[in-house]
């Protein structure tokens, strides 16, 4: 049996549970959306949002974000710092992955957001609230 790396384990959950939601910072309240894009690259769980979305400027003016995924009667909260990244080989990864991302970034003005959370903490929780793992990165 192979073991799996904590961020293995984080991004496997997330997978399983489906769509996840992003919760970010909106001036002074909060903002929620289910969140489709993901991928595990070098033990790296990467996002991709659109320039012009709210996500990304919300991320821009304060980048720290939870994401919540939920299944079976517990949930995973994976918080941290969301830090961007123009490293190219990755956005050609993460078109190869989802290649309708490339059509939705190609008009002019729209430009792909990768990023990564920084400063993270997973809590894995049962749906009573009890923590059953926490695992920093």
């Amino acid at each position: 049996m192979i073991k799996m790396t904590d961020r293995e384990k984080v991004y496997q959950y997330i997978e399983d549970a489906g769509l996840p939601f992003f919760a970010t910072v909106n001036g002074d309240k909060p903002a929620c959306r289910p969140f489709g894009f993901r991928m595990l690259v070098d033990d790296q769980i990467y996002f991709l949002t659109v320039n012009v979305k709210d996500v990304a400027k919300q991320l821009e003016t304060n980048p720290n974000i939870q994401v919540v995924a939920s299944k079976e009667g517990t949930f995973l909260r994976y918080s941290g710092v969301a830090t961007f990244t123009d490293d190219e080989a990755l956005l050609e990864k993460a078109f190869e992955k989802m290649p309708i991302l490339k059509d939705m970034t190609s008009a002019p003005g729209l430009e792909a957001k990768l990023f990564y959370l920084d400063n993270a903490v997973a809590e894995f929780r049962t749906a009573g609230g009890e923590s059953t793992e926490t695992i920093e990165f």
